[in-house]
């Protein structure tokens, strides 16, 4: 089963992800922010990463950044976020992102996209 690590302070929109991807057969695990999140993934596997932007302590950007200067297995990592001007998408893929998507996201999206990065597409 496929792991998935969602990365976001607000309970609702975690809760909101969870549901969409477990629903779609995914195991998920959670976290609250980018610090929380680089702990998860240097302890245990993820086969993708689902990122918010703003969040305390140290953010999507950072959390990427960080993650990705890591000498360890990489794998795709999409990040939502609210903000949709040109240079946010820009600073997300400088972060390490290998998408970026704009809140709120729809589920037959969301599920697509998951697919297409975890190479599961049309399963």
């Amino acid at each position: 089963m496929k792991r998935i690590l969602v990365v976001d302070d607000a309970a609702t929109v975690r809760m909101y992800h969870r549901s969409v991807l477990e629903s779609a057969g995914y195991e998920v695990d959670e976290a609250i922010n980018g610090i929380e999140a680089l702990e998860r993934a240097l302890q245990s596997s993820f086969d993708l990463f689902v990122v918010d932007v703003n969040m305390p302590k140290l953010d999507g950007y950072g959390f990427l950044r960080e993650l990705r200067g890591r000498d360890i297995p990489q794998v795709p990592a999409i990040m939502i976020s609210t903000e949709a001007e040109a240079s946010d998408r820009e600073l997300a893929y400088a972060a390490g992102a290998n998408l970026y998507m704009i809140k709120p996201t729809r589920p037959a999206q969301l599920l697509m996209n998951v697919g297409l990065l975890i190479g599961e597409a049309g399963t």
